[in-house]
């Protein structure tokens, strides 16, 4: 099912994007149909970074904003929240179930998606991210090159909790910062 398959009289629907990208956090956004008031907050860098990626931190934070969606869209015991299946909006589910509200799991497609991955663009955007790089179909290597071009300057803006950034991705960019997927 996608988020926009069907519409309940009272829902929230929460997507997110970034969580497979190299760069920056996460952007989290959320809208409550049919008023089509989007809002979004961002998981900062520093929890994909280490000590906080292996402590999960962006799962706390991705909690702090579901509490933040709470006040501002002000749900009652009739809405239903349809949350994406993305691993980072785990706690999400499990917290707005703990807190009583109904809660969906859900396939993104359509606009929330759209709009969510516009925010994670901006904010890329915002950092100094070229904007065709981001837009790039295959954007994890125009990434990694962008980065590999200033490593020393770029690599603040990395997740550098991921494994394979510590055990693959930080040497080639430090040795050879041309051509990291030929």
């Amino acid at each position: 099912m996608t988020l926009n398959h069907f519409i309940l009289p009272k829902e929230i629907m929460i997507d997110a994007a970034g969580w497979g990208d190299l760069l920056l956090g996460v952007v989290i956004g959320a809208i409550k149909p049919p008023d089509k008031r989007y809002m979004d907050r961002r998981i900062p860098t520093s929890s994909f970074q280490p000590p906080n990626f292996k402590n999960k931190k962006y799962l706390e934070d991705a909690v702090k904003i579901a509490d933040e969606i709470i006040e501002v869209m002000r749900p009652d015991e009739e809405t239903h929240f349809r949350v994406c299946s993305s691993y980072v909006l785990s706690s999400v589910r499990r917290h707005l179930q703990n807190r009583g509200f109904k809660v969906e799991k859900v396939e993104t497609t359509g606009e929330l998606r759209d709009m969510v991955e516009r925010s994670y663009v901006r904010w890329c955007i915002e950092v100094g991210v070229p904007e065709e790089i981001v837009k790039d179909k295959r954007r994890f290597w125009t990434m990694l090159e962008w980065v590999a071009a200033m490593p020393r300057l770029r690599e603040s803006l990395v997740k550098t909790g991921w494994a394979s950034w510590e055990n693959r991705w930080r040497e080639e960019i430090f040795k050879k910062p041309r051509n990291l997927h030929g």
